[in-house]
């Protein structure tokens, strides 16, 4: 019998699949062509799951539910709140793009965005193998969907085939890794896992050879080198509403899944899996980075820059665990380190919000503003969306006080308080690459300031949409000068998950 707990644990859950439900079925009524009464339906649904997540976050409270399969911690609690916040915001600033389009003909696209967000928590509160996938494959066929969403669009039918092939592909290369852990294991449930590893297997080659293809399937969703040749064909192709869903709140459901199963399941083999995402880690800072220098496609550029704001994200993973003088691992680094991925992953997010939310208020019927060439002049028309998107790549870059720069140091922290020379190494390389990103973000900058407009349309926008982008662009700087409260929460869920 499944006792009252484990229902009271998945209860936001609960409500944004009835929601989803019901809102598809209400739809089949709405002839209104931006689909009002289920956009706010939608909006209210995604609001109450996000407070319900971030009250239950806030106790501090530590439980499962349905035999130990699912789990409700204030680090999935919070990351569960925000993807659902940034949903909402996602859906807020892709409205107008996507009604010009024909996208809400048949409001597809707000069903199809709670089913990905249901996705996301299933992963995200996963404490089992199975339960962990089944939320990834909910996300990435609901994902899908939505990039192929304009059948008639070429380019996007193209995004969506080349993400279906590489994400089966990928979803192919985890399931097949967490299968020969469990064969060497015995055990699907993550905790057990761990309690088998650390006592010691018979199958040790099995063990390692299945983590290769774990930390291979991770990198995919992650987008990290070498496993990153979907993110600039698919965040190009993909109707740009659509490439923030990719490109947002995903991020955080895929931190989720790292910290679940490598740091959860196979913290024991961190010394061996540690070296393997270091070497992502370089390989996305140094791809990532030069070959975002020579894009002038927008969201191309921007895709590339998340292949390398991801590879720095992993550098907080690899500081977590070092190795001591007597060859055992040292996990004193790993609170500090771990709380640092959190808070990188989040703020990377927000900023991620802000920039696509300004390329979305640009586009306009008939145009795509996503050539870097489309900003110019952009502070002439409009100063206030101009300082949006120049404090977006000023964060990105790692410029002070945004916010961008204190999740940066973060990182950098932790690495040098791992105090290996190895560790120090990254560091320095991760700031010479940063420095690299600089110059193809403050091309955006000087583009917008600097070069003559060849626009002059109106930028016009719905109140909902100039509200939240300017509240979004305002976080940026907020927690840049005022961080403390944000990195308070991520310490404190990664110090209740690693208890």
């Amino acid at each position: 019998m499944i006792d009252s707990q484990s229902w009271a644990i998945v209860t936001p859950e609960l409500i944004l699949l009835v929601m989803a439900c019901a809102i598809a079925l209400y739809d089949l009524f709405v002839t209104t062509p931006l689909r009002d009464a289920t956009y706010r339906l939608t909006l209210l649904t995604l609001a109450v799951v996000a407070a319900l997540h971030a009250y239950a976050a806030s106790t501090g409270i530590t439980a499962t539910g349905f035999g130990g399969m699912i789990v409700s911690d204030p680090m999935g609690g919070w990351l569960k709140s925000f993807a659902a916040v940034a949903m909402l915001v996602t859906l807020v600033y892709s409205r107008p793009y996507a009604g010009a389009r024909d996208m809400l003909r048949g409001g597809e696209m707000f069903t199809l965005s709670m089913f990905a967000l249901l996705g996301m928590f299933v992963m995200i509160s996963g404490q089992n193998f199975l339960v962990i996938y089944m939320g990834l494959e909910l996300l990435t066929l609901s994902s899908y969907a939505l990039v192929a969403l304009r059948r008639d669009d070429v380019a996007a039918t193209e995004a969506a085939m080349k993400y279906f092939v590489l994400g089966a592909l990928a979803s192919g290369f985890l399931l097949y890794g967490l299968s020969l852990v469990y064969g060497a294991t015995g055990s699907l449930d993550v905790a057990q896992v761990a309690q088998a590893i650390a006592a010691g297997t018979d199958y040790q080659q099995v063990l390692v050879l299945g983590l290769v293809f774990v930390v291979a399937g991770l990198a995919f969703k992650l987008g990290v080198v070498p496993f990153h040749m979907w993110v600039p064909d698919v965040y190009h192709g993909a109707p740009t509403a659509v490439t923030l869903m990719i490109g947002g709140a995903p991020k955080l459901a895929a931190f989720a899944i790292v910290m679940r199963l490598l740091v959860d399941g196979l913290i024991p083999l961190a010394i061996d899996w540690q070296q393997m995402l270091a070497v992502l880690a370089v390989g996305s800072l140094l791809v990532g980075n030069l070959a975002a220098v020579a894009q002038t496609n927008l969201k191309r550029m921007l895709a590339f820059s998340t292949v390398a704001q991801m590879g720095f994200m992993l550098l907080a993973l690899v500081a977590g665990v070092v190795r001591t003088d007597a060859g055992g691992p040292d996990g004193s680094n790993m609170a500090a380190a771990y709380s640092a991925g959190m808070f990188y992953v989040t703020t990377y997010v927000l900023t991620t919000l802000a920039t696509f939310g300004v390329i979305l208020l640009l586009s306009r019927q008939g145009h795509e503003s996503e050539e870097i060439a489309d900003l110019a002049g952009l502070n002439q028309r409009s100063p206030l969306y101009a300082g949006v998107m120049a404090a977006c790549m000023f964060s990105l870059a790692g410029v002070p006080p945004l916010v961008g720069f204190y999740a940066k140091l973060s990182v950098l922290q932790a690495l040098l308080n791992a105090g290996d020379a190895l560790y120090v190494g990254l560091a320095v390389f991760a700031v010479l690459m940063s420095l690299v990103g600089a110059f193809y973000y403050l091309r955006v900058v000087k583009v917008m300031y600097f070069d003559a407009p060849t626009q002059t349309a109106e930028i016009s926008a719905p109140l909902d949409v100039r509200a939240v982008l300017s509240a979004n662009g305002a976080l940026v700087l907020l927690l840049g000068l005022l961080p403390g409260g944000l990195m308070a929460i991520c310490v404190q869920a990664i110090q209740a998950m690693l208890v």
